[in-house]
């Protein structure tokens, strides 16, 4: 369980790190694959393919399934509040608005943890991480740009990206409260489960997805990529970060994700970076340097 300074070992930030990569390629993916399926079916196919990709692994490691309607209760509360909630009102919202202007409203994601986790009396107030989570914020905007433009629909998107960051707060007490002995990757599989036949109802009833056009070869790469990359393997690593080091730090991933997509389009696409990507790697840094506490409390001692 999590220590009670709500503090990260090195570990932990570079599991932070690997998560960043892969939840960050969630906003690439989605964006590809919804130019031919519609949302609510992609998110479908996500959690699905998610689920089928981490149950032979299940097995491997000789993991049963829950045997009673309680065992898999927990996981359908993780999973409405962590998959079919929060992505169903992010995928909707990036038809609204640009992945970019996405990705920066899900950086509020450590902001509601915090707020939630206070609010509940599972993690005390402190103001030295809130005003870190808001300069990380500050920090993603300058990073990524503002990118307001002026297009129907954009109010409205803006919000459905919120509730989706408020969404996953909620989804962090509730793993906290009610998965306290789950593994990993008993978790991962159970939770991507019961969000399958959430959201094999959802869909059906919604967009009747039998009914549409068989999509191209790169729609099914971008929904294979978002299944197995940003779902499967992300929430194995999630849910470790969760146990070891607290729901109000593992969201702190939010945060981490600009700055990797820009150095990894800077390493593999040969992308320049710009001064004001550079300072806002370096406010986000500065962010998460307040919010661990470690280096403010060498510095007091310092002085």
């Amino acid at each position: 369980m999590p220590s009670n300074d709500n503090r990260i070992d090195a570990r932990d930030w570079s599991l932070l790190c690997v998560l960043s990569i892969l939840w960050g390629g969630s906003f690439f993916f989605n964006g590809a694959a919804l130019r031919e399926l519609p949302p609510l079916t992609l998110v479908f196919l996500r959690v699905a393919l998610g689920a089928a990709i981490l149950l032979p692994v299940l097995r491997m490691q000789g993991l049963g399934l829950p045997k009673s309607i309680m065992g898999w209760t927990p996981f359908v509360a993780i999973g409405l509040l962590n998959n079919v909630i929060p992505f169903s009102l992010i995928v909707i919202g990036q038809t609204f608005v640009p992945s970019g202007l996405a990705s920066i409203l899900n950086a509020a994601t450590p902001l509601f943890t915090v707020i939630v986790m206070a609010v509940a009396g599972e993690e005390a107030l402190q103001m030295r991480r809130v005003a870190g989570v808001v300069l990380g914020i500050v920090g993603v905007i300058v990073l990524r740009g503002w990118g307001i433009e002026t297009r129907p629909g954009q109010g409205l998107g803006i919000l459905l990206c919120l509730g989706g960051a408020l969404s996953y707060g909620f989804a962090a007490l509730a793993a906290r409260r009610l998965l306290k002995d789950s593994p990993p990757l008993g978790t991962a599989t159970f939770q991507l489960i019961a969000s399958t036949v959430m959201m094999a109802i959802i869909a059906g009833a919604v967009e009747q997805p039998w009914l549409l056009p068989m999509p191209s070869l790169t729609t099914w790469l971008a929904v294979l990529g978002l299944a197995g990359l940003s779902t499967a393997l992300a929430y194995i690593v999630f849910f470790q970060i969760l146990r070891r080091s607290g729901a109000s730090n593992v969201m702190l991933v939010t945060l981490l994700i600009p700055v990797t997509a820009i150095l990894l389009g800077w390493l593999v696409l040969d992308e320049p970076i710009s001064m004001r990507e550079i300072a806002g790697a370096i406010v986000i840094g500065s962010a998460l340097l307040v919010i661990d506490g470690r280096a403010l409390t060498l510095l007091r001692r310092v002085a």
